[in-house]
């Protein structure tokens, strides 16, 4: 019985950053992270990535293979980036979910969306992306932008991803990964974590949040684990393209 105490301890925690939490309180960390940063976070996105995140966002856009008609659920979707311009892609014949577990991100999406005309086949569910709240094989495409590294359990959320795309379906995974330039390994590093806190510090009045962000992309699956995650979430044909030399990767994977 002793024995096995730790190896069940294990089981019930996980990591929030570089601190080990169990894993009933990481969701209600995380959530008070992107309560406090709601507010600026496009703001904070264009600062801390010089822009380069609409970019990558493009990137992931034209890689996605959507169509007009077609069903999307942005997940994790937030202030609602990848919405806007999948809304203008499926037309009024297709329809775009805008989905976030964290209530205020998901209303700071909404205001932003409506106030730039984006309505009519779009719509707003909070959703948490281990359980979503959707019948199966109901989207051709599900994307997740920088959310799936603040998942308590990744591969629950992966299946459930599969779970509710309809067969020929395909999820992209945008996320943080590891620098492929050993030099430009050391540079990120010393900007995530003594530039990136500090800026958070001056524009949101909030540096642990910003610290935790950092840490986070650092306990993040490498690209050729996250790889493996969701191939064994049962996706077919996974691959990986390295932007900004690795700084993020787009993982594409197909339901068959």
């Amino acid at each position: 019985m002793n024995e096995q105490q730790p190896q069940n301890s294990q089981a019930e925690t996980t990591h929030f950053g570089f601190k080990t939490v169990a894993k009933a309180e990481k969701q209600q960390l995380v959530a008070q992270v992107f309560h406090s940063v709601a507010g600026k976070y496009d703001l904070m996105n264009d600062l801390l990535s010089f822009g380069i995140h609409r970019v990558w966002k493009r990137f992931t856009i034209d890689c996605s293979g959507v169509r007009k008609g077609q069903k999307v659920l942005d997940l994790a979707g937030g202030t609602g980036d990848f919405t806007a311009k999948f809304s203008l892609i499926v037309g009024e014949t297709g329809e775009v979910v805008l989905a976030d577990i964290n209530s205020s991100m998901l209303e700071v999406g909404r205001e932003k969306l409506r106030n730039l005309g984006v309505v009519g086949n779009v719509n707003y569910v909070q959703a948490n992306a281990e359980c979503l709240p959707f019948a199966d094989n109901t989207f051709d495409c599900v994307v997740i932008s920088f959310g799936l590294r603040n998942v308590t359990d990744k591969d629950k959320a992966l299946r459930s991803m599969y779970r509710v795309l309809k067969p020929g379906g395909r999820l992209l995974v945008l996320e943080f990964s590891k620098p492929i330039i050993e030099p430009l390994s050391h540079l990120y590093n010393f900007y995530s974590f003594n530039i990136l806190p500090k800026v958070g510090e001056v524009v949101v009045n909030d540096a642990d949040s910003y610290r935790y962000l950092a840490e986070s992309i650092r306990m993040h699956s490498k690209q050729d684990e996250l790889k493996a995650m969701m191939e064994n979430a049962g996706f077919d044909n996974v691959g990986y393209y390295n932007l900004s030399a690795g700084i993020v990767a787009l993982h594409r994977g197909y339901k068959f």
